[in-house]
């Protein structure tokens, strides 16, 4: 039986200083989950647009729907920076919650 793929999404906006670290580091991490994954960059242009998709803030780590910190949905969405209290993920817990999937 063939595994089901895992979906990474990154939402993001144009000018949000960490959203090319977050895209690099996705991409570092899932090097070696090759054909496992669907990869997805959402660029967020509007607030309404925000508000569609529950936008947490720029960059948002999704793994198949599910936010990477387990943020819930914000009451008002809207196209704002996110803070990552401990900092963006590393490659190495990018990939430890991938191997919790996989």
């Amino acid at each position: 039986m063939e595994k089901e793929k895992l979906v990474i999404e990154i939402q993001h906006f144009h000018g949000c200083p960490n959203s090319p670290k977050m895209i690099e580091r996705v991409k570092e991490a899932i090097k070696e989950f090759n054909e496992q994954i669907i990869y997805q960059e959402v660029l967020v242009e509007s607030n309404d647009q925000a508000a569609k998709i529950n936008f947490r803030g720029s960059p948002t780590l999704l793994i198949n729907g599910n936010d990477f910190e387990n943020l819930p949905a914000p009451e008002n969405p809207a196209l704002t920076c996110r803070y990552y209290p401990k900092g963006l993920p590393t490659v190495e817990q990018i990939k430890k919650r991938l191997d919790l999937y996989s």
